[in-house]
This record gives C-alpha cells, structure tokens and sequence, in this order.
C-alpha cells in the first residue's frame, strides 16, 4: 500500500475516504498534498471494489485554502524543492510561468472531475480559497449547517484558479462570492445549490456515508457512465476551457499593482498581519469607514 504524508486513505465497503491530513494548518494545499491527493484518487479509481470516494478533512476544517507559507524560508524545516505554490505569490516570476504553474496545480485537482468513480466531498469547518477550488469539483457535496464557505483572497491576491462557481449557482451568486469575496454558511450553500445539501455537523460523517452505502449498491460501470454523462454534458457549455480561462485570468491578476500592494505587506509585516489588512475592513466597520476616509476622503460615506 503506498504510503502518503499529507492524506489517509482508507477503503472499505465499496468505497475508499481519503482525508486531508494537515490539521495543524487546517489542511491548507501544499504542492505534496496535492500530488498524493492526485495519485491517490487515480489509485481509487482503478480499484475495483471501490465505488465512490469520499473526500474530506482531518481536524477543525476541512481546508482553510493554499499552503502560502514560503517553503524555503521554514527555520529547522527539511526543504521540498517541489512544494512550490507559494512561489505562485511570491517569486518574481513572468505571466506565462504564472500561469504555467497555476495550469501544473490545476492538473492534479482536476482527476476529481476526469476520474470515473465518483467523489462526495464532505465540508465542515472553513471551506476557504483553494479548498473550494477542491470541494467544488466534487460530484456531489455535503456540508455542515455551520460550514464556512468562500475566496476571500478575490480582495486582494486574484481570483479562483478554478471556475465552477457559475455552473453551480449560475452568474449572480458567482459574482456575489467573487465580488466580495464574502463567507457563506452551509445551510446558505445548500439554499443557493452551491452544495447538494446540509446537516447539522454531528450528522454529516453518517449522512455522507449513506450516501457511499447507496452508492455501494450500484455496479461501478453504472456510477461511470452516469457521472461521465453530466460532466460532458458541463464539458459541452465549455467548462474545462473555462477551468484553462480561470488559471489564466487569475495570472492576469497577479502583475495588478492590487497585488503589489499584497506581496509588499506580506513581506515586510508578515502573512498573519497581511491578511489581516485583507479582510479587516471587510468585516470590522470602523476599519472600513477608515479606508473609505482614507481613499475617498473628498466626500462621506453612506
């Protein structure tokens, strides 16, 4: 059985649960867990007593977004030269290696949507940035009532390197998400067919394993053949180009001076104080009069 360093796979009564396994950092995306993600997906799907997969989150999250702590800078750290995302952000690197790198991530995440068997995404906790870009490929998603689901880096890092958010919830809702970069709760994903449905968290564990049980009970060429139809179909109204598009737009707006503004705080006052100034005036009102007085000092604020 292979061995993994940042998920646990486990496979039993037709189905195989593989679970983030990053707690201590609420199982944010390095470059690694996403490699073992893809490979242990790919493993599931040619295992024949496997008929679903079920994909969730050790600890507090399932995934509070993408790893953004430099590798190479980790005091007393073992360096993984190809655990590099952060890079994404950081490096002084040209629109196409953006890019490059951004389309390199997509691959892996993208054996959730290409692999026959399918995948149930199980959500509690923060469903953060790259966590949605994961979760939102899934075929079907449960989440807890209290899950918090949303991209806040659309504030002030780019946009989603994945788009599935319009095929779910169609234009308005996306650009409500994507626009403000606000959280929603799984009780208001579920009203909005962002996630299929929502439970209270001490009923989501039996909830998404029933529905690996009723899974469990149809013939695997039967769950393929279904599950490919409906993501063709998504294919035809152009969402694997748009997946290409995403990955590209989001490059685009990397080399914003937004973005400088970001990467300089970032560096010199640190990535906690960093995304702090991201989001405090989001939701703190009187850090949001401030920046208003700040930026538009020529008139009040309603």
């Amino acid at each position: 059985m292979t061995e993994y360093e940042t998920i646990i796979v486990e496979k039993e009564r037709g189905r195989a649960r593989i679970t983030l396994n990053r707690p201590e950092k609420l199982n944010a995306l390095s470059r690694r867990l996403q490699a073992e993600l893809r490979a242990a997906l790919w493993d599931a799907d040619q295992d024949n007593r496997v008929h679903s997969v079920i994909l969730r989150g050790a600890g507090r999250s399932f995934c509070a977004g993408y790893d953004l702590t430099p590798e190479r800078t980790r005091a007393g750290e073992t360096v993984d030269e190809t655990d590099k995302y952060a890079d994404v952000y950081r490096g002084g690197t040209t629109f196409d290696d953006d890019s490059w790198r951004l389309e390199d991530a997509q691959r892996d995440r993208m054996t959730i949507f290409d692999m026959h068997k399918p995948v149930i995404g199980q959500v509690h906790g923060y469903c953060v940035a790259g966590g949605t870009d994961l979760v939102l490929l899934c075929d079907i998603v449960v989440a807890a009532d209290d899950a918090r689901i949303g991209f806040p880096p659309v504030r002030a890092m780019g946009g989603p390197p994945a788009q599935m958010w319009t095929y779910l919830v169609g234009p308005q809702w996306a650009k409500y998400m994507l626009l403000t970069g606000d959280f929603i709760s799984g009780e208001e994903a579920a009203r909005i067919g962002l996630v299929l449905k929502s439970t209270p968290i001490d009923d989501l564990e039996e909830t998404v394993e029933e529905l690996a049980d009723r899974m469990a009970m149809t013939h695997p060429d039967f769950l393929a053949g279904n599950k490919r139809s409906v993501n063709l179909a998504l294919e035809l109204q152009g969402a694997r180009t748009m997946q290409r598009l995403a990955a590209e737009m989001d490059a685009r707006m990397h080399v914003s001076p937004g973005m400088e503004d970001w990467k300089t705080r970032n560096r010199e006052e640190g990535l906690k104080e960093a995304l702090a100034w991201r989001d405090g005036r989001f939701s703190d009102p009187a850090q949001r009069r401030q920046w208003q007085i700040d930026n538009w000092p020529e008139g009040p604020r309603h």
